[in-house]
Formats: structure tokens, sequence, C-alpha cells
């Protein structure tokens, strides 16, 4: 089986799980000998090339199949910056899954340092002081292309001052594996 295959069958649940959590009719089970792996996603949801909702995990502890499943509802019930989706907008909503790798940190003692270590377009961020807390996907970058943005955004989304510097930041990086409905399932749309 490929990578193709794994994207397909990660697809089909996300879309499945919220389809069944609206009441609609999901699609059969999704089969893939990578399913049962203990793995970290993240599932984005775009209604109209926006922002519909994304929900993820960093960490790796429980299989892959729950984990998008957990996320896909997550993602279209749970986003704190949106309402619940409802059956209506699902038909015109797109899923994609992010599948992560493992973090590394970075292990950064200035953000000058951390500037010149980061790889756009390639890393997805994640950055902890005290209790706050934020992540960027890699797909990020297509909106904030200057690293000096990306870490401005991803401090302010973390709850940090944009000039906020801490030796005690903690940042680590990751990279994703991520597959994209081509478009989303249109109303009267045959499979």
């Amino acid at each position: 089986m490929t990578a193709n295959d794994l994207g397909s069958a990660l697809l089909a649940i996300a879309r499945s799980a919220i389809a069944g959590s609206l009441g609609l009719r999901g699609t059969a089970g999704a089969t893939h000998a990578e399913l049962s792996r203990l793995a970290a996603t993240f599932v984005t949801l775009k209604m109209h090339d926006e922002l519909r909702g994304c929900i993820g995990t960093l960490e790796a502890f429980r299989p892959l199949s729950q984990d998008v499943r957990e996320n896909a509802i997550g993602a279209a019930f749970r986003d704190p910056r949106f309402r619940p989706l409802t059956a209506a907008e699902f038909e015109a909503t797109s899923v994609e899954v992010s599948l992560l790798s493992a973090s590394e940190s970075l292990g950064v003692a200035a953000e000058d340092e951390l500037l010149a270590r980061i790889r756009p377009g390639c890393d997805g961020l994640t950055l902890e002081y005290g209790r706050h807390r934020a992540t960027f996907l890699p797909q990020v970058w297509d909106q904030l292309a200057d690293p000096q943005d990306f870490v401005t955004a991803l401090k302010r989304k973390a709850g940090l001052p944009a000039d906020f510097w801490h030796p005690r930041i903690a940042v680590s990086r990751y990279q994703v594996t991520k597959w994209a409905e081509s478009a989303p399932l249109l109303a009267g749309a045959r499979s």
C-alpha cells in the first residue's frame, strides 16, 4: 500500500466521522496497515478556501485511525474559534489531514538563533513558555512566509507579546505529510 492509499484512508475516516456525528451516512470503513500505529495528526476543515476548523495532537498517544477520527470531530464541532459545523455546511467543506513527524527540540537561547534555524515552508513549530503554548503547522507558511512574521504570530497565538523572548522558551519543530480532498463534496455530487 502506498502513501496515497494511506491518505485516502485517512481522509475517508475524517469525513465519515464528521458525517456520522451529523447523522449523515458515512463511507465504508477504511483499511490500511498503518492505521493501528500510534501517531499524531491534525485535521483541517476549509469552506470556500477559508479555515473552518482545525484540531490536532502534537504527541502520538493513540492509534492513527482513532486520532484522525477524534481530531475530525474536534475540528468540526469543538474548535473554539468557530460555531459547530452544520449538515448544510458539511457538503461545502473540504478535509485535510496532516500526519506529524516526531518533534525535535531546537534548544535555542535567543530569537535570532531560532530565526536562523527554522526552515520556511518545511517546519511546523511549537512554542511553550510556562502556561503559554501554541503551534503552527507548516501550511501556515503559505500565509506567513517571513520567518519573523511566522514567529511573531506564533507568540501572539500563545498569548505572549510580539516582542517577548525569554531563554526558557521551549521551541520544537516537526514536519507533516498531508493529504487534502481536491474539492468539497457538493450537494448532488456522486462518489
